[in-house]
């Protein structure tokens, strides 16, 4: 449960236009044979408390936070700590599922002969010197990161939540950026008219990535919408100097007369009301409302985050609405763009994600650009995987008897069947919406008069889960005066079946002393969990290859057209098999090494701290390419399976290339 409820802003502004179709913090409650409003709920942001995981640098007030937004801003505002500049990228309720690669390392064994043959191939005729074969494309599988798909009104709902948990904690000089696109973004404004008030909307800005081409019969998609929304209409921050267009010679010579008492060049002009009035000079032309900025695909592949964007699209906001030694805060934070680009201008900085590969990648990235922060996880009772679309895919395998069952509504996540009960329907909450994690009676009554009856009469009993319970016999005392049905309820604590997604790694190593240095070399690493996923795809690859080859070779081999609009607006391509002079290679079953080496991303060795919160005295990772990154910088060594640390270590961390993370003993 919460350790208490944080009261949101007082109220949405008054007298704006609104949408009717959701309930929104409010949860009403329709009993049985009654179409009267008995109650009405008024909850709070659930406040949990956090525990840091890492600490970086000194004396620092930047955070990165494991959580959702809502749980983020119940601990700031509790905490009494105010943002000065918030900048979100949410999903877009796109109806996607958004993956990332995963790119086996190289071998220790091995990375410098393949680096040979590489360019042995490259430069012998055979292929391109620029280019040629890329051998790590044959070596990568993908992974669901989250699916990005939504009911409307659950996800306007949920919103409206984060949008009021937001305002909740910003300053009253405070601005938002809200980065939506077509399919939800003109309901999201609305909402947003609602919370923050017609009168404080800025600008809609249209983020033009003029790139590719849509392979449909229509107007290419090249946009995405920013809505730029004030706290107060009467103080924001804008700095017009900063993000001011440069005037062209022609516009510079108009300003021909000089004002001594202004110190400054003008020439005259005629307002809007006909009176002649002075125009001054001033850094430039004011910016326009659509910025023509480039998706930079080579940055957001390096950074290995499919949904990243650009920095010169988040410096440009954060050089407009902010002041060096201003709080910046992105809660969806992604790829970390927002917290690195924050400290690049000199800004204190607040990342938070529910994804653990969010996380890393920011913390990676912060490390590279040598800013100091903290690393906090929600203490929500939720032991989630790498984040909640795993973790749900997670659960469906570890719930014994579990199936999927196409006759059940979506409600129900599928059935376990009995011989005496026959099907019983199973329900999981949601891990991304906070309000389904809590079982109390607005969510039972919804179970109970709106879900249950729609099921098949034969069926006799459900399986209801939770993570959290408010009062288990106040709710039993409401199932047995209100189930409209004879159908029995079970409930089942899912934190139970939590606590056996995360499955630990096993690494074999040896630690010395050579000298002034302590050395830790690695035998071998194991991990069951990409065993099998690599398992599955090899398998997978296989039924393709000979699918197609029963396939005429017209149908087998179609002409693509680039992919229709992802999130970032880029046209990807499909890497499933990579062409070699023209022509289609058979696909290669990616195979582990006796080492295993390969499946290792990251090592951090601390000296200082036997348990609690991680202190990182020296760390590499290990580059798609093989290459060595020792301490943030980038070098051109291969990895040769060790680690040095002028201490003596005390216990290292492990990150295999998916995300995971164990931490073991030395």
């Amino acid at each position: 449960m919460p350790v208490k409820y944080i009261p949101y802003y007082p109220s949405t502004v008054e007298g704006q236009a609104i949408l009717n179709n959701f309930t929104r913090t409010r949860r009403a409650l329709s009993y049985r044979d009654n179409d009267r409003v008995h109650d009405r709920i008024r909850r709070g942001m659930p406040f949990y408390e956090l525990e840091k995981i890492e600490t970086v640098g000194e004396n620092s007030k930047n955070m990165l936070i494991r959580g959702e937004c809502i749980s983020a801003c119940a601990y700031l505002k509790d905490k009494g700590v105010k943002v000065d500049l918030v900048y979100i990228d949410p999903p877009f309720a796109s109806g996607a599922d958004y993956a990332k690669k995963v790119n086996l390392r190289r071998c220790p064994e091995i990375a410098r002969k393949i680096a040979e043959m590489e360019e042995e191939y490259n430069t012998n005729g055979n292929g391109d010197q620029n280019g040629g074969i890329d051998f790590d494309e044959l070596r990568a599988f993908e992974e669901k990161m989250y699916g990005d798909i939504w009911n409307k009104e659950d996800y306007l709902n949920w919103m409206f939540e984060n949008l009021t948990a937001i305002k909740s904690v910003m300053n009253d000089s405070a601005s938002i950026y809200v980065h939506l696109d077509w399919h939800i973004g003109h309901y999201v404004k609305i909402l947003m008219d609602e919370v923050f008030g017609e009168d404080n909307f800025r600008n809609e800005i249209v983020w033009w990535y003029p790139s590719g081409s849509d392979p449909f019969p229509q107007f290419n998609r090249k946009h995405d919408n920013i809505f730029w929304y004030t706290k107060d209409i009467e103080k924001w921050t804008f700095n017009f100097d900063e993000v001011a267009i440069p005037y062209t010679k022609e516009q510079e010579a108009r300003f021909d007369q000089w004002d001594e008492n202004r110190g400054n060049w003008y020439y005259w002009n005629i307002n809007p009301r006909g009176e002649r009035v002075k125009t001054f000079k001033k850094a430039g032309v004011g910016e326009y409302d659509v910025w023509n900025i480039g998706i930079n695909a080579s940055e957001i592949k390096e950074i290995g985050y499919a949904t990243g964007k650009p920095q010169k699209l988040i410096d440009r906001i954060i050089k407009a609405s902010s002041d060096e030694g201003m709080l910046v805060a992105d809660f969806f934070g992604g790829s970390g763009v927002t917290a690195k680009v924050a400290n690049d201008l000199k800004r204190k900085f607040i990342h938070v994600d529910v994804g653990i590969n969010s996380i890393q990648t920011a913390r990676d990235r912060l490390i590279a650009a040598g800013a100091p922060f903290d690393i906090y996880d929600v203490q929500d009772g939720v032991s989630l995987f790498r984040n909640p679309a795993q973790t749900m895919d997670k659960l469906k395998t570890l719930i014994t008897g579990l199936k999927n069952e196409d006759s059940l509504d979506s409600f129900w996540v599928g059935a376990i069947h009995d011989s005496k009960l026959g099907m019983m329907p199973c329900y999981i909450p949601n891990l991304l919406d906070h309000s389904t994690k809590i079982l109390d009676i607005p969510l039972m009554n919804r179970i109970i008069n709106i879900a249950m009856p729609e099921l098949p009469d034969s069926v006799k009993k459900v399986i209801v889960h939770y993570v959290d319970i408010e009062d288990e016999k106040e709710l039993d005392a409401f199932i047995r005066e209100n189930n409209p049905t004879d159908l029995e309820i079970e409930l089942r604590d899912l934190k139970e079946v939590l606590d056996d997604v995360v499955i630990n790694d096993v690494a074999d190593f040896e630690m010395k002393k050579e000298g002034k240095e302590y050395v830790v070399r690695f035998k071998s690493f194991t991990s069951d969990r990409l065993i099998q996923k690599i398992e599955e795809y090899n398998k997978k690859k296989e039924l393709q290859k000979i699918g197609k080859s029963l396939l005429p070779k017209k149908e087998a081999d179609p002409d693509k057209g680039s992919d229709s609009d992802n999130e970032n607006g880029d046209d990807e391509e499909d890497n499933d098999d990579v062409a070699v002079n023209g022509k289609d290679s058979n696909f290669t079953p990616i195979q582990i090494s006796e080492t295993g080496l390969e499946l290792i991303e990251f090592i951090s060795i601390d000296c200082k701290n036997k348990d609690g919160v991680w202190h990182s005295n020296t760390e590499i990772k290990i580059d798609r390419k093989g290459y060595v990154i020792k301490n943030g910088k980038k070098t051109k060594e291969f990895w040769d399976g060790k680690i040095f640390s002028p201490q003596k270590p005390i216990r290292i961390k492990i990150r295999n290339i998916a995300g995971d993370e164990s931490i073991n003993a030395i």
